[in-house]
């Protein structure tokens, strides 16, 4: 299931960041109001899958989208688009969670989003898994949000880290094998 629906062709996402660097001033803005858009419920969705619950990843959300807006006048488009914004949203979600290592919360998940017909089985199952994704290292959370709950590819994956498939390889085997023990527990 991936949640970021992949809209903007390269074309597009081109043609976005070339407005979002070099026009006017209300052409940058409505082209960064376009790319809020395009891609705030796949940030917020990955900032919430990574940091474990909804006021952590709001926070990290408005992180994203203010290095976005005060960096993408860097941005050289030397990958996709979507792929920038993983990187940064990644490395912001994971700095927020690791400032609050004293408050561990577990995420809470609606259970009219899940698939079983019992809502009270659903929601258990939701917060157990969440629980033991919450457990995992952070290179391991990383790698499985990506894969099974993205539904991002290894290759895709591997951009996005910066790590050669192989590496997305090992960690997805080893994450799923600690969620595997986790959940056992």
């Amino acid at each position: 299931m991936r949640t970021m629906p992949i809209m903007l062709d390269v074309a597009s996402e081109s043609d976005l960041v070339a407005r979002a660097q070099r026009g006017a001033a209300a052409e940058r803005e409505a082209a960064f109001a376009e790319l809020f858009r395009e891609f705030r419920g796949a940030v917020f969705a990955l900032c919430l899958h990574l940091t474990g619950n909804v006021t952590d990843a709001e926070d990290a959300l408005q992180e994203v989208f203010l290095a976005l807006h005060l960096g993408i006048g860097r941005f050289r488009g030397e990958c996709r688009l979507f792929t920038w914004i993983y990187r940064i949203a990644i490395r912001i979600a994971l700095r927020v969670k690791a400032s609050r290592p004293q408050e561990p919360k577990e995420l809470k998940v609606d259970p009219a989003a899940t698939r079983q017909d019992d809502p009270i089985v659903a929601r258990e199952e939701s917060e157990r898994v969440f629980s033991a994704l919450s457990r995992l290292s952070a290179d391991q959370r990383v790698v499985i949000s990506l894969f099974a709950i993205e539904g991002l590819s290894h290759k895709e994956i591997a951009t996005i880290l910066g790590v050669p498939e192989g590496t997305v390889w090992s960690r997805l085997h080893h994450a799923r094998k600690n969620l595997v023990s986790l959940l056992q527990e």
